[in-house]
């Protein structure tokens, strides 16, 4: 029998669910407790200083070195008084992850015969100084060129872990390039608030400034500690490598918005409850398809404090599933043959008036307003499809897209029957560039031509990747591991420049003399046409849509390494350059951030691949093989020639037996000697894309033979936990 997975079941039926963490008091008597947040700056901040750190960020101005002691003080006393003994620059490096390095506030005096005091400066506030070079860079920073430093960012509060006080940061190299999420998304941010605040200023004067709102959906799965410990690929990679499916998965469909197991529930509660202290407003929670998938999410908030708290949940959530014997799974595609899991991201813009610039309006006017940032950020998608799958690719990210469950590769937009027949309707005419006399008349009595748009006037469509749901755009296709902050630096970066190019045509057209609701107009319709082939209606996962796409021109990238190309492209620098949000510089050392990740996670799961298969599946074959042999060997023995005929299957399953582990030994070492073939190539790219097409191929036939014999050997000498335990012990 097999100890392994025996004992992690035997562990795994023993467990308890834990309350031991769930407040009974209100939501709303703890919601942001552990955030230094508007009503702590209040209570601890000097008013002029409370107003400078508003002004800061409500603004973006800058906050003076001076006033920064200030704040820092208060800071610190707030935490002490929370039992907080270190303070860490909290920021967000290309890992993927979050980092963090802790200092004390104690600091001795000097001379003070022993005594000491808590010591935190405005200058200890602004800025640390991590590893450059530690991090991945992409070639910024050479081994020996250390120095770079971590930067305050006033507009996302500080709060507390345990005994530490947070403080959110950027992080960049020594000669300033960003070697975070954080920074370009907080440029994306300001030049989107630019473009749209002066857009507005055509419909409404009162606006002087708009921000990008971001509602992330958070998949994931819960496996028990004690079989996650028991699977070396869900340990190293986060998904499983090798697994025959069970005979029930999630055919039923009766995972989907089930009873939430009890030991699940009071994780979830834990995880909760920390967060709502932390100011995440977290609001939903529910079983999602795959058995053991589960879905949260919050209530929308500005994009960068949004990007913050889901990157802060996702470590809450890893380290509280710890204590309730659970391990989380954030990979997009932890189990073949279930759904993977995405973070759907929902976008919109808001304004200082209180207005979603994206909610459909209830006179002509400002349906006018609406259809402008509506139809310009389908304007925006069409343009930059392929920089929005870039935003997105990753090597386990590649496993979900456009696998039956999950928006394909193919970027389009769903925006539903009813707006596609408004969107018709102003097409009209769009050829000859003139309004008939009716329609001139109609714009001149406050726009009549423009329909009442209802909110959510259409259904939702889950296999679009982008797809308006009423008052908002939803990304669907970032995965569930990504840092928000990618996907939302590019979007609104390209929706920005969009904007400028919009208003440049208008204000062009101003200039001759035309009509401003004309001009909006006239500019709107050309952009519906130019962007018509993005728009998609049907069904994403079917193979009828990438036989229509490849009809429209669209593309189709399906792995990583080739989605990355767009990185290359000199329109694409210049985009972001003209933005600023990215120089080319930087451009350049994400490209080969990006590619070396997705080569470094394939080489791991090679490795794996073979370590397992060579260790674990063909050794519990040939143990069941010998088994079989014994038995033949002693039956033939007893039956003699007639024993021959008797024991045809047996001899086929021994047969059976040795051309799967063969083969597994066979393609394993093929597989290794691609490996080295592609390590010995210098070029990052080309690396990659030796990875994907030579290596990555040989898992698949690898897995294929490994699950046959786990489906053949006995089961007492299958170490690995199987899917059906992994999937439905709770």
């Amino acid at each position: 029998m097999s100890t392994i997975r025996f004992k992690a079941l035997e562990e795994v039926f023993n467990r308890q669910p834990n309350y031991s963490v769930s407040p009974n008091e209100r939501i709303s008597s703890f919601f942001g407790e552990n955030v230094f947040n508007d009503q702590a700056m209040r209570q601890y901040l000097p008013e002029q200083v409370y107003e400078k750190v508003r002004e800061a960020i409500l603004e973006g101005h800058q906050i003076d070195r001076s006033i920064a002691d200030l704040v820092a003080a208060g800071m610190k006393d707030w935490a002490i008084s929370k039992g907080a003994t270190h303070y860490t620059h909290w920021f967000q490096p290309l890992t993927g992850t979050t980092a963090e390095k802790h200092d004390s506030f104690f600091e001795p005096i000097i001379g003070g015969e022993g005594r000491s005091i808590e010591k935190f400066s405005g200058s200890m506030l602004a800025q640390q100084e991590p590893d450059a070079s530690s991090f991945p860079n992409g070639g910024i920073r050479n081994t020996f060129e250390a120095r770079g430093y971590t930067a305050w960012d006033p507009s996302s509060p500080a709060f507390l872990i345990g005994k530490n006080l947070c403080i959110p940061t950027i992080f960049i190299s020594y000669t300033g390039e960003s070697l975070d999420y954080k920074m370009p998304l907080l440029k994306a941010l300001h030049s989107i608030d630019k473009a749209a605040t002066d857009v507005c200023q055509y419909f409404d004067k009162n606006i002087t400034k708009v921000h990008a709102t971001l509602g992330w959906e958070q998949e994931y799965f819960l496996v028990d500690s004690a079989l996650f410990n028991a699977r070396p690929d869900l340990m190293m990679t986060g998904r499983a490598l090798f697994g025959h499916a069970p005979a029930k998965g999630q055919q039923l469909e009766d995972h989907y918005f089930g009873s939430i197991p009890e030991r699940i529930y009071a994780y979830m509660r834990e995880f909760e409850t920390e967060s709502l202290k932390l100011g995440i407003p977290v609001k939903t929670r529910h079983n999602e398809v795959a058995p053991n998938q589960f879905e949260c999410a919050p209530i929308f908030e500005e994009a960068n404090v949004a990007n913050d708290h889901n990157q802060l949940l996702m470590d809450l959530m890893e380290k509280i599933a710890r204590k309730h014997n659970f391990r989380v799974l954030f990979h997009e595609k932890p189990f073949s043959g279930i759904n993977g899991s995405g973070k759907h991201n929902n976008w919109s813009l808001g304004t200082d008036t209180g207005k979603n610039l994206l909610s459909p309006g209830k006179t002509p006017k400002a349906n006018m307003m609406f259809l402008t940032f509506f139809i310009n950020t389908i304007k925006a998608i069409h343009d930059n499809a392929d920089l929005l799958r870039a935003a997105i690719a990753t090597a386990s990210n590649d496993h979900r897209l456009g696998a039956n469950e999950a928006p394909p590769a193919i970027i389009s937009t769903f925006i539903g029957a009813s707006l596609t027949k408004v969107l018709d309707e102003l097409e009209k005419n769009v050829k000859s560039g003139k309004m008939s006399a009716e329609e001139k008349t109609e714009l001149k009595l406050n726009i009549g031509r423009i329909p009442q748009i209802m909110l959510d006037n259409t259904d939702r469509n889950r296999t679009s990747p982008f797809a308006f749901t009423g008052n908002k755009f939803e990304f669907r296709a970032v995965g569930s591991s990504a840092n928000c902050g990618n996907a939302m630096m590019v979007l609104n970066t390209i929706v920005s420049n969009q904007l400028k190019k919009f208003k440049k045509e208008v204000d062009a057209q101003l200039a001759k003399g035309a009509d401003k609701d004309e001009a909006i107009l006239q500019t709107l319709r050309k952009y519906i046409v130019e962007s018509k082939k993005i728009r998609f209606e049907g069904n994403g996962y079917g193979d009828e849509w990438v036989k229509e796409a490849e009809k429209r021109g669209l593309s189709n990238l399906k792995d990583t390494p080739r989605a990355l190309d767009v990185w290359e492209r000199k329109e694409v620098a210049k985009l972001f350059e003209e933005e600023g949000v990215l120089t080319a510089r930087e451009i350049e050392a994400r490209h080969e951030i990006e590619l070396d990740q997705y080569t470094l996670k394939i080489q791991i799961e090679s490795r794996l691949v073979g370590d397992i298969a060579l260790t674990r599946i063909v050794p519990a074959g040939v143990k069941y093989q010998n088994i079989l042999l014994e038995n033949l060997s002693k039956q033939q023995q007893v039956l003699g020639a007639a024993g021959k005929k008797t024991t045809e299957g047996l001899q086929t399953l021994v047969s059976d037996i040795s051309n799967h582990i063969n083969t597994i030994i066979i393609k394993v070492d093929e597989m290794i000697e691609e490996r080295k073939k592609a390590n010995n190539i210098s070029d990052s790219k080309k690396r990659a894309i030796a990875y994907c097409e030579k290596v990555k191929p040989y898992f698949d036939e690898i897995r294929y033979h490994a699950d046959k014999l786990e489906i053949i050997v006995d089961d007492e000498l299958w170490s690995l936990p199987k899917f059906r335990e992994l999937l439905f012990t709770k």
